[in-house]
Parts: C-alpha cells; sequence; structure tokens
C-alpha cells in the first residue's frame, strides 16, 4: 500500500493538527506531548512532512517512524527533524512525558543561526541515532526551551527575535555537547563501527578497477553500516579526524599512487580504472590531496 503524507507547513497548522489553541507565536512554538489530542490524527498510517524545525524530546509507550527506522521511545531521548522530513507515529499512543520545540526556518532569517543551522547535522540522524539524555541533560534543555517560551509569550518588541533566536542555538550547542558525549561513553560499539567502516574502505578499493561500479560515496558507505551518512560523518569525525569523504579520497590516493608507479599507463587511463567519467576531476582531487598532479608526480618519484 502507498505511503500517505500530509504536509505540515506551518506552526497553527500543526496546532490545528495536535488539537492545541492557536499559537502565540506564528514562527515558533513549545508544546508538552501529554496534552496533544490525537483525534485529528488519520486513522490509516500516514506520514507527516514537516515544513519547519522540530526537536522532541519523547518518552512514550510506543513507535515512532522516523526516517527508514521505527525507533521505540520507552526512554526519554531526543530527536531532530529538519524542514521537508517525514515522520510516522501511531494514531494512539501513550505520552508518558516529553515535550517539542518547533521553530520555521523564517525565524531565523537574517540570523547568526541562520547562516549556520545547516552545521548541526543532528537534524538528519536517523531515528537510531537520536540522542539519549541524562537526567541533568534533560532539565538543561528545559530551561532553554522554557526561556524561548516566555519570551514568545510576551509582548513581541525589537528584541524578541534576537532572544528567541539565541535560547534555541543556545540547545542546539547543548545538544552538540550532549552528543559528543554519547559518542564517547559507547566507545566500544563506535570504535567497532570505525574499523568496519575501514574494512568496507579497504574491500571496496582492493578491486583491480572502479570502471563498473564507480567511485562509493559517504551514503553507500553509511548503507552497508545501517547508519546515516551524516552520522557516519559525524563519528569518523569524532574518531579519527576526518570525515568520510576525506577517508575515501585518501584511500582513492593510495590507489592512484599505487597505479602511477607500477604501470605505464597514461592519466586518463589511470582515471578510468577508478571510476572517473572526467580525468579533469582525478587530477584536481589528486593535486589537491598531494600538492602535485599526476603527471608531476610520477616523474618526481
Amino acid at each position: 500500500m502507498k505511503q500517505a503524507f500530509v504536509d505540515i507547513n506551518t506552526i497553527q497548522e500543526l496546532h490545528k493538527l495536535y488539537g492545541c489553541p492557536p499559537p502565540k507565536h506564528p514562527l515558533v512554538s513549545f508544546l508538552q506531548l501529554q496534552q496533544i489530542n490525537r483525534d485529528n490524527f488519520p486513522k490509516e498510517e500516514t506520514a507527516f512532512r514537516l515544513g519547519f524545525y522540530a526537536v522532541y524530546l519523547k518518552q512514550l509507550k510506543g513507535s515512532m517512524g522516523y526516517g527508514r527506522s521505527s525507533y521505540d521511545f520507552d526512554q526519554g531521548t531526543l530527536v531532530f527533524t529538519a524542514p521537508g522530513q517525514a515522520v510516522t507515529t501511531q494514531r494512539r499512543i501513550s505520552f508518558d512525558d516529553g515535550w517539542g520545540l518547533f521553530f520555521h526556518p523564517d525565524l531565523l532569517y537574517r540570523t547568526g543561526l541562520g547562516k549556520k543551522i545547516h552545521g548541526y547535522s543532528f537534524f538528519h540522524y536517523d531515528a537510531n541515532e537520536a540522542l539519549h539524555l541524562s537526567e541533568v541533560e534533560k532539565k538543561t534543555l528545559r530551561r532553554c526551551a522554557d526561556n524561548v517560551t516566555v519570551e514568545y509569550s510576551q509582548n513581541i518588541d525589537k528584541h524578541s527575535q534576537e532572544l528567541i533566536v539565541s535560547n534555541i542555538e543556545l540547545l542546539l550547542n547543548y545538544c552538540t555537547r550532549f552528543y559528543d558525549r554519547q559518542f564517547f561513553t559507547r566507545s566500544k560499539p563506535n570504535h567497532d563501527l570505525v574499523q568496519q567502516f575501514e574494512r568496507q574502505l579497504l574491500k571496496y578499493f582492493s578491486k583491480d578497477s572502479l570502471i563498473d561500479d564507480g567511485l562509493p560515496d559517504v551514503k553507500y558507505f553509511a548503507a552497508q553500516l545501517n547508519l546515516s551518512p551524516d552520522y557516519l560523518s559525524d563519528l569518523l569525525n569524532r574518531y579519527t579526524g576526518k570525515t568520510t569523504i576525506e577517508h575515501i579520497h585518501l584511500q582513492l590516493i593510495d590507489k592512484a599512487k599505487s597505479l602511477l608507479w607500477s604501470t605505464e599507463k597514461n592519466i586518463s587511463e589511470i582515471a578510468f580504472i577508478l571510476g572517473f567519467e572526467h580525468p579533469s576531476h582525478f587530477t584536481k582531487i589528486f593535486k589537491n590531496k598531494t600538492g602535485q598532479s599526476p603527471s608531476d608526480y610520477r616523474y618526481m618519484n
């Protein structure tokens, strides 16, 4: 059966779906999830596409579909969605506790956070990569969210947008810190994932030729490890200091060097063997990583 989608483009539409009073601010809202009236939800399973950012602290009995996964939220867990992402939930579900902070991209217009919001890569993690919080961390984030609520609940003045956005940014910065903690407190499974990635990388580049398969991308390796691309890159960056694409390029350069040393093939042939459609792209990457063109490297080494 084809998945049904419902687009929720504004904060006002979200309040209507949730059976809540009209929002006090058109671009931002903080809601207690246990107060949601789900009678307005479609009876059939439906995916909702939100036109704004959402940060959910969920502690419930049931499951929520998020990206490619279904996640059981028996524990207090923080998940993030960016505009355009699809979320599905059961129509009848029991919230033990939790809240949601929702803010529209228009709120961030001409702000510092608007310029850096895409740098918070956890908005594109899968559900199984959600942030698990301690009680102290929950309280820290709740204070930030409460400050946002106070600001939009009173008379709006020339300072309101700056103060609302700065408290949202503070909350997101704390989330970055807490994710760093989670990466390292789960060091054993994360270290295993890094090793699995390295084995997958070596296996891929051990082929005699990449003509048929082409160059691998971040999505390829993320899928092999059942991770989202952003989570894999963040994980590798924290453990190795390099992103997924940097690891791919380094392995690519090693294979290119081997071909330059051990064969008489010209640069275009080597680029083709390595999966490049255009030799100029290969030359650009090689020079960027080594400081030399492939031809210079071959004749100087």
